[in-house]
């Protein structure tokens, strides 16, 4: 049995099936949760599956390889046909190939099998939303182990199956989701969860039948020396920035494509999207219906110390979401001093605070109403920007975020002893 861990340096494994920041907000988050536990003092290792993370150098990348099915170069298909004799890698072949997304379940299955013949070597594991079988197992017999939930992935499951428009796309759906089902058990097995808004905090604990008392809530931080003004003059006029994952539903990028449709008959208007869409998607035919195409443009993925020069050409961010667990755009838009306009969707009011226009979620007509008022009031554009940028600075840290989550592993540590 170990000793308390009072105030002395943990060692950390925090784990995370995809870790790169360009497959999405969860990566965001290991990346910078790691480089601020480090700074902290705490020795950290993230074991991750491919595309793997880009991470601070005192923090051990310690890589868990999988057939990486999704990647563009070798799509669906092993690079070595002789890896499909492990049974794990066999699973995770046959379910890719039949609609369904097993990346958690194989991440988590190689992680326990690693895992658990070094159980003397951590204090804690922190798990990013995997919520496999397998690390279920480890929480529950071998390491003190928690769990971050950033939002409820049943809320993306249902808004995709309500887009879904034949009885084939709607199995899809149902079929790529399957391993929600997994999670929806395994997130029993942990004593202690983060999420990362009080929201997410109340729709996760019904979504996922879990007593309220199991969770956490420590906000994300933002990274300041990606995110902060960089204009020195004024701001190019008529221009909105939004960041997003252009075809996925629940980003709500058709309504702000639809607003904008609507303000260009009165005034002229750009917007830049930081994302690609897919070719002959829905967002890239529906630019194409709204006759958009001349004012819409899309970047592709961009590199983190790029953000602020594409802010800094911006009159106003916009955050279309439907839902959103946290809301990372936004505060990464207010970090910048851009003045920002949000839906109400999910925790966005939660991070946005009073320091933004808030409209209600899946609504053009209001998201409309609201950018050709800000577009056309500049000493209300200031006053936002100023309030945004306070905010950022006085809520959201990834030093006071390692400093909360460390909390938690403490109490974690703690309960796991006195069930030894």
């Amino acid at each position: 049995m170990k000793k308390n861990s009072g105030s002395r340096p943990l060692k950390i494994c925090l784990l995370t099936y995809r870790g790169n920041p360009t497959c999405g907000g969860q990566g965001v988050y290991i990346k910078h949760l790691s480089k601020a536990l480090a700074d902290a003092g705490h020795r950290v290792d993230v074991i991750s599956g491919p595309p793997y993370p880009h991470l601070d150098e005192n923090v051990r990348l310690i890589k868990m390889p999988s057939l990486d099915l999704y990647h563009p170069d070798h799509l669906f298909w092993p690079e070595r046909l002789r890896d499909l004799a492990n049974p794990i890698n066999m699973y995770e072949f046959l379910n890719a190939c039949t609609g369904s997304f097993p990346e958690p379940f194989t991440f988590g299955e190689r992680v326990y099998n690693y895992l658990k013949k070094r159980k003397n070597d951590y204090d804690i594991v922190h798990d990013n939303q995997c919520l496999s079988y397998g690390i279920g197992r480890l929480a529950q017999k071998v390491i003190p182990t928690i769990a971050t939930i950033h939002h409820p992935i049943t809320v993306d499951r249902q808004e995709e199956y309500n887009v879904a428009k034949t009885l084939r796309q709607k199995f899809r759906v149902y079929r790529w989701y399957s391993f929600i089902n997994m999670q929806l058990k395994v997130a029993q097995s942990f004593s202690h969860i983060i999420t990362v808004s009080a929201f997410t905090k109340k729709d996760i604990s019904k979504e996922f039948a879990l007593d309220e008392n199991k969770f956490r809530v420590v906000h994300n931080g933002i990274k300041n020396e990606f995110f902060y003004p960089k204009q020195n003059g004024p701001r190019p006029e008529n221009s909105l920035i939004v960041t997003n994952s252009a075809d996925t539903p629940l980003k709500g990028l058709n309504f702000l494509l639809e607003a904008v449709a609507r303000i260009r008959t009165k005034q002229p208007i750009r917007l830049t999207v930081i994302g690609q869409p897919k070719k002959d998607g829905i967002i890239e035919n529906l630019v194409a219906k709204l006759g958009l195409s001349d004012i819409v443009h899309f970047t592709g993925r961009i590199e983190n110390e790029a953000f602020a020069d594409y802010y800094a050409k911006a009159t106003i961010a916009v955050v279309p979401s439907l839902y959103e667990g946290f809301g990372i755009p936004a505060a990464e838009a207010m970090a910048c001093g851009v003045p920002l306009i949000s839906t109400s969707g999910g925790a966005l009011p939660e991070v946005v605070g009073d320091a933004g226009v808030i409209v209600p979620p899946a609504d053009a007509k209001a998201l409309a109403e609201a950018i050709e008022r800000l577009l056309n009031a500049p000493e209300e554009r200031k006053k936002y920007a100023q309030a945004g940028l306070a905010r950022v600075h006085s809520v959201f840290s990834w030093k006071k975020a390692a400093e909360e989550v460390v909390e938690v592993y403490r109490e974690a540590m703690n309960g796991h002893r006195r069930f030894l």
